[in-house]
């Protein structure tokens, strides 16, 4: 296969194309490699082509398969993706270099907790609830203000915003809102965009886009 053809080729010049459309820097933005469930296996030929952003789901999970691969491939920056709870939070702090989950008041103070002991202070994105979905976690909107507060008082260094729109629905208006938010707040992050849409988040302002299936194909179940 020429490297050309390879799944993170082809995300990476969809990436270059949506940038160009919307006259960014695709230096801008950070392609993150979604590789919860899948094997070791699997996500070597995305190291060996140069990626190193890579996102889990889950502490456990990231806790089993990372260091060995961290330690064959060096400068992988970690992202957990998934909902954190609070117990996690210390385990979160020293195997993650980014958040993109913080939602809730409970979760700053195991944060800030978790930071003073480890010693790190790992970049986090506000999870928002912009479709208005509580099961899926995210802060409600009416209530982002005073959380953003809260993590600021807490030293927790603030990356920017993240959403996941509702399924099914015409993702650009969660998109434009949550660059809304995130400018009325002066973040810089918009966490963003995935699989299908990652394209149109680019368009509308995301700085990092978290990317599976269409690099790695269908998930194991």
């Amino acid at each position: 296969m020429e490297k050309a053809d390879t799944p993170l080729e082809q995300v990476r010049s969809q990436i270059a194309q949506a940038c160009k459309r919307a006259r960014r820097d695709p230096g801008e933005v950070t392609l993150v490699a979604i590789s919860k469930k899948h094997s070791a296996s699997a996500i070597e030929p995305l190291l060996l082509q140069g990626q190193r952003h890579f996102g889990e789901n889950r502490v456990q999970e990231a806790a089993e398969k990372w260091p060995a691969l961290r330690e064959a491939h060096p400068g992988v920056q970690l992202h957990l993706v998934g909902q954190l709870q609070s117990n996690k939070a210390e385990d979160a702090a020293a195997l993650f270099d980014v958040i993109h989950s913080l939602d809730r008041p409970s979760l700053v103070k195991a944060l800030a907790k978790a930071f003073d002991k480890t010693g790190r202070r790992v970049p986090c994105f506000v999870q928002v609830d912009v479709g208005d979905e509580p099961q899926k976690g995210g802060c409600p909107v009416a209530e982002l203000p005073a959380l953003l507060d809260q993590a600021r008082d807490a030293d927790i260094p603030l990356a920017g915003l993240m959403c996941l729109p509702p399924a099914d629905i015409e993702p650009a208006p969660f998109f434009a809102f949550l660059d809304k938010l995130a400018r009325d707040h002066g973040l810089e992050g918009r966490s963003m965009g995935m699989s299908g849409d990652f394209e149109t988040a680019i368009m509308l302002g995301a700085t990092h886009v978290r990317v599976g299936t269409a690099l790695f194909g269908e998930r194991p179940s």
